[in-house]
């Protein structure tokens, strides 16, 4: 036991230091990717309910192949395809330089295209459920279209869209992990090079299960406290 607690102490004697930086890298991720992915399935949201054929089909496609990819295969995509893209595009312009992608960015970029796909449904879902009568309502007011998105249709959208949301969360933060095979030193990374280094993974491995799990206990305490708030004005009635 007590050499358990050695290892994953701070400072030189202990791991503690490099699985607490593991730690934020995976929250940071994940915090990083939520408004890009968000915004963007919004966009995606609104494309498939356009009158504009081309753009209903073009979403549809965006949503069906991120959607049907493995995320993993998702992340080498971009983390390599973007590298290989870029490298070719530069000789083409004659350079010969070798070129890397960041390995956050590259992770941030997957896991949004991922996020934004299953979000777009989300938000599609909550705009089939606010009536025509609140547009209608809107525009007799003399608000334009843009206002009435804003201040009407905005705030109910996100109040029923916010419980799939919640859940897109938890699953961004788990899927977070996958940026450790692209070099990133994120928690399952860091847990990993401690393990094998002190042939202890069933110790570190188990930490890091504990930390998502604690991770995942506070996100969901927070979303109830969000979804609370958002429903306020129907404990007041």
């Amino acid at each position: 036991m007590n050499e358990a607690l050695t290892l994953i102490s701070f400072g030189d004697a202990g791991w503690g230091d490099e699985i607490a930086a593991g730690v934020v890298i995976t929250i940071s991720l994940a915090l990083a990717t939520l408004p890009f992915g968000l915004l963007l399935g919004f966009v995606l949201a609104l494309a498939k309910k356009s009158d504009e054929p081309s753009l209903r089909m073009a979403a549809n496609i965006y949503t069906t192949l991120f959607r049907g990819l493995p995320e993993l295969l998702t992340l080498f995509l971009v983390y390599y395809g973007v590298q290989i893209g870029l490298q070719q595009f530069m000789q083409l312009l004659g350079f010969d330089i070798y070129i890397e992608v960041n390995s956050f960015v590259a992770g941030m970029v997957a896991l949004a295209f991922v996020f934004s796909s299953y979000a777009s449904e989300a938000f599609l879902s909550a705009f089939r459920g606010i009536p025509q009568g609140q547009y209608e309502g809107g525009y007799a007011l003399g608000l334009s279209k843009n206002l009435t998105m804003r201040l009407i249709v905005l705030p109910q959208l996100i109040r029923l869209a916010l419980p799939a949301l919640g859940n897109l969360w938890l699953i961004l933060l788990k899927e977070t992990a996958l940026v450790s095979v692209i070099g990133l030193a994120d928690l399952v990374r860091q847990a990993g090079i401690a393990a094998r280094v002190t042939k202890e993974p069933f110790l570190f491995f188990g930490v890091a299960c504990a930390i998502y799990l604690v991770l995942a206990m506070i996100s969901s305490g927070a979303l109830s406290r969000i979804e609370h708030w958002s429903k306020r004005g129907d404990t007041a009635r």
